[in-house]
């Protein structure tokens, strides 16, 4: 074969290969439509974003802000029979089973940051949140220069895990970093002894303490090490869906149907124990309501 005619062949084979791959990722509402299912996420301990409540159902805020998306996507695909299945996620795999097109859209606790950015695609914040730790409120543990010698657990696959890696190496801390499955691995660690404190947005330390068996026990402690925005996550370079999702967040944060859902989560009880979290509105949080940003954190 002449050189020419391998090149050509080469070109046309690399061409039915990108046309392949397109094929099988189809923009978001165009796979819903033709499908007539639609796949969304949930984390299981996340509270009270996202996690499984009394009867074992996902329930909470971001759960909830996705159930309007999804009457947003009946509407924009014409399926009022859309089959909407449900799929728990863990830190580890929310991203690549979004990006492979295992689920169709993610309603948890992921911060919105440059690095993912690069991976997927976020709608507009709808929360922030600073790393801060869940103790032992005898502990004697009020900021992390107390956790020289000490052992330090984090969820793997968190910006937490990370900033807490970095900050140990970077200013000598001398603190033993553990990593654990989840959020609920994570705080019982410390309540069983074998970590002496979990570091993690304090956002969900709260409802991690709320939901514990002696609330009384555990306390949130030290500076926000870091201020990050939580946001929706929806596949990349997906312009309409993720204009639905954001059309959707910035219907309900101008209609006040957003502040509502705050009260509803962080302000009354919630399931399973009817702990109420009493966590007022952040200055950014308010200010987003009205700015409408997706700015990611560094």
């Amino acid at each position: 074969m002449r050189t020419s005619s391998r090149l050509a062949l080469a070109i046309a084979t690399a061409a039915a290969l990108c046309g392949t791959a397109g094929a099988q990722t189809p923009l978001t509402l165009d796979k819903i439509k033709a499908s007539g299912a639609m796949t969304v996420s949930y984390r299981e301990s996340s509270i009270p974003f996202s996690y499984l409540g009394g009867d074992t159902q996902p329930v909470g805020f971001g759960w909830e802000i996705c159930q309007r998306v999804v009457a947003e996507v009946k509407k924009a695909t014409g399926r009022a029979d859309l089959k909407v299945n449900t799929q728990a996620v863990t830190s580890q795999n929310r991203i690549p089973l979004l990006a492979n097109g295992t689920i169709d859209i993610e309603c948890g606790s992921t911060t919105n940051n440059s690095d993912r950015g690069k991976q997927v695609a976020f709608a507009i914040n709808y929360f922030y949140t600073g790393t801060r730790f869940l103790v032992k409120a005898d502990s004697g543990i009020k900021s992390i220069a107390d956790l020289k010698g000490k052992k330090v657990v984090s969820t793997t696959g968190t910006t937490n895990y990370q900033l807490l890696r970095r900050l140990n190496t970077e200013q000598n801390l001398g603190f033993e970093l553990l990593a654990a499955k989840d959020h609920a691995e994570s705080a019982l660690m410390v309540q069983s002894g074998r970590a002496e404190a979990f570091g993690m947005d304090d956002i969900l330390l709260y409802g991690l303490r709320a939901g514990a068996q002696n609330p009384a026990e555990l306390a949130v402690v030290g500076e926000a090490l870091q201020v990050e925005p939580y946001a929706i996550m929806v596949r990349k370079d997906d312009a309409p869906f993720k204009k639905l999702v954001d059309d959707t967040l910035a219907g309900m944060m101008k209609s006040g149907e957003f502040e509502t859902l705050y009260k509803k989560w962080f302000q009354s009880p919630i399931p399973p124990k009817g702990i109420n979290l009493a966590a007022p509105m952040s200055k950014e949080l308010a200010d987003n309501l009205k700015a409408l940003s997706d700015k990611p954190a560094l």
